[in-house]
């Protein structure tokens, strides 16, 4: 018998109407960049369709093998822990169907585009004379306990910070962790700068978005000297409908990496040594958890929770990505100086930024 293909879109889930029909926009956008396959939506709480209903259409609709991704920006419990394990249920009660569980968006340049774009709408929208150099962006991500996913906001930052020239950046969250919207845009108004560019760095909207920018507002009335501009989140802009193709297509090709090095689950993450070895179990109530009766097979490839083999094997967990290495050190050369190693510097784009590589300069 021949396989046949489906793709299963996995979503968190909100109560917020608007975030649900913008979610389910994108699956529709996914429809038609895979037009040969049945492609189904779900999410894990808060709204309907759940995974599982999603999962019962495809293999209804005679599907062998289901390629699931989740509709997230980076890895922390609900893609490590909550999807692997209403996937790893839903497989081992379907013995005829074979999921494989790809990864979440990640850092990527296509991402990175993405942001850009949204930023740079919201500053010509504002209009206005004020340079890069003059304006602090800050970026507010959704906050979460697993600090890998934490610190892929704060990369974030610095790669919009130091792509677009901006004067300075701050990294902000909505929940969870610190520094909360409100405090972080108080320390971004002591600064000094005439303009402040807040982006929240989501897919979609919702009450967190909401929240960003009521708080964008209220301080904003504290600093009538300074300009405040509310850029849009990602939505399905091209790029991120790029990416999500290009993250079902790598668990078709086998490439289908995740980087575990800083997975709180897998290493003694400084502050999170506890967590390290945590059985695979989900805390939603609309996901069955197989916790740690049953062993991961979603984990050829990828990281997908603290599975019940690491615990066996003494919390170390062995991924063979078989990617080639080929590193390109900086060694740390001054821009002062000349080396000629028969390779060429591009100029670096903001050379100029007041707080560049000239501030380092003796007069």
């Amino acid at each position: 018998m021949s396989e046949k293909l489906g793709l299963m879109i996995c979503g968190h889930g909100s109560r917020n109407r608007a975030a649900v029909r913008q979610f389910a926009t994108l699956s529709e956008r996914l429809k038609e960049r895979f037009p040969d396959w049945p492609v189904e939506y779900g999410y894990l709480e808060f709204a309907e369709p759940v995974i599982r209903d999603g999962l019962d259409k495809l293999r209804d609709s005679g599907c062998t093998r289901i390629l699931a991704v989740p509709g997230m920006l980076f890895a922390a419990g609900h893609a490590k822990n909550d999807i692997p394990s209403v996937l790893n249920t839903y497989q081992a009660e379907n013995s005829g169907v074979r999921i494989d569980y790809g990864r979440e968006l990640a850092i990527d340049t296509r991402m990175v585009r993405a942001a850009g774009d949204r930023v740079r709408e919201a500053l010509d929208a504002a209009g206005g004379d004020v340079p890069m150099h003059e304006t602090l962006l800050v970026v507010v991500g959704r906050g979460s306990s697993d600090p890998d996913a934490n610190s892929n906001v704060a990369k974030i930052t610095r790669l919009l910070w130091e792509g677009m020239g901006f004067g300075w950046a701050e990294t902000a969250y909505s929940g969870v962790t610190f520094p909360l919207v409100e405090p972080a845009l108080e320390h971004a108004a002591k600064l000094g700068y005439r303009r402040i560019v807040v982006f929240p760095y989501f897919l979609f909207t919702g009450v967190l978005v909401s929240r960003i920018y009521s708080f964008t507002d209220e301080v904003a009335e504290r600093h009538p000297d300074i300009e405040f501009v509310k850029a849009g989140y990602l939505n399905d802009h091209p790029q991120v409908i790029d990416t999500f193709v290009e993250r079902v297509e790598e668990i078709l090709q086998g490439s289908n990496v995740m980087n575990c090095q800083l997975c709180k689950y897998r290493e003694q993450v400084l502050g999170f040594e506890a967590e390290i070895g945590l059985p695979q179990e989900s805390h939603h109530h609309h996901v069955e958890g197989l916790g740690s009766s049953a062993e991961c097979h979603l984990c050829d490839d990828i990281c997908t929770g603290a599975c019940e083999k690491q615990v066996r094997e003494g919390g170390h967990h062995h991924h063979h990505h078989g990617h080639d290495h080929h590193h390109h050190h900086d060694h740390g050369h001054d821009n002062d100086h000349s080396h000629d190693h028969g390779h060429h510097h591009h100029p670096y784009p903001h050379a100029d930024h007041p707080l560049g590589p000239k501030s380092m300069r003796r007069t």
